[in-house]
C-alpha cells in the first residue's frame, strides 16, 4: 500500500537543522516510530507531500524552508506583559515566570496557546509566541516502516490507535 489520504503512516526519521549535515534536532531512531494519519492535517503539509506515494521500506530525505515548515520568525509575536495581568492566586511569581520555560495561556476566546518566557523583570514578563521551530529550515531523513488504511474510528477520533484499539 502506498501513502495517501486516510492512511496510517509509521516511520522513523531524523530531523536536522538546515541540511543533511546540520545539527540533529530530534530523532526516532532507537525509540517508537512516528505514527500519523496522512491527509488530516496532523503533520506539516510539505512533510506529507514528501511522503505521499511512498511504501513500507522506502527511504526519504528532503528539506523544508522555514516558510513551508513552522514559518519565519516574527518579532511582533513577542509580547511584554505586566505581571499584574496574570491571575496568580497566591502562587509565587518566581515559580511561574522562569526564562526559557513554556507558559500555557488562553487567548481572549479561551483557546489554549503557549509561549516561551524570554525575559522576566520585576514588573513584566516577555513571552515569545512564535513556534519554537519558527525561522528554522528543516531537513528530514528516514524510512517508512508501514502503511495501512486508517480505521473509521481513527478517522473519527483524529489520531492513530495502537494494536488492540484506542490508547
Amino acid at each position: 500500500m502506498t501513502i495517501g489520504n486516510k492512511t496510517v503512516v509509521s516511520c522513523h526519521y531524523t530531523l536536522r537543522d538546515e541540511n543533511e549535515k546540520g545539527e540533529i534536532i530530534e530523532s526516532t531512531e532507537g525509540a517508537e516510530p512516528l505514527e500519523y494519519i496522512q491527509g488530516i492535517d496532523m503533520m506539516l503539509p510539505d512533510f506529507e507531500k514528501n511522503l505521499a506515494g511512498k511504501m513500507a521500506g522506502d527511504k526519504f530525505a528532503f528539506g523544508l524552508k522555514a516558510a513551508n515548515a513552522y514559518g519565519e520568525y516574527d518579532e511582533t509575536a513577542v509580547a511584554e506583559i505586566p505581571k499584574a495581568a496574570f491571575k496568580l492566586d497566591g502562587v509565587n511569581p518566581d515559580d511561574v515566570f522562569v526564562e526559557g520555560e513554556m507558559l500555557p495561556l488562553e487567548d481572549e476566546n479561551g483557546q489554549p496557546m503557549q509561549g516561551i518566557i524570554t525575559k522576566v523583570t520585576p514588573d513584566t514578563v516577555s513571552i515569545d509566541f512564535n513556534h519554537p521551530m519558527a525561522g528554522y529550515d528543516l531537513y528530514f531523513t528516514g524510512y517508512v516502516n508501514s502503511v495501512r488504511a486508517a480505521t473509521q474510528e481513527e478517522l473519527e477520533h483524529g489520531h492513530v490507535h495502537g494494536e488492540g484499539g484506542h490508547h
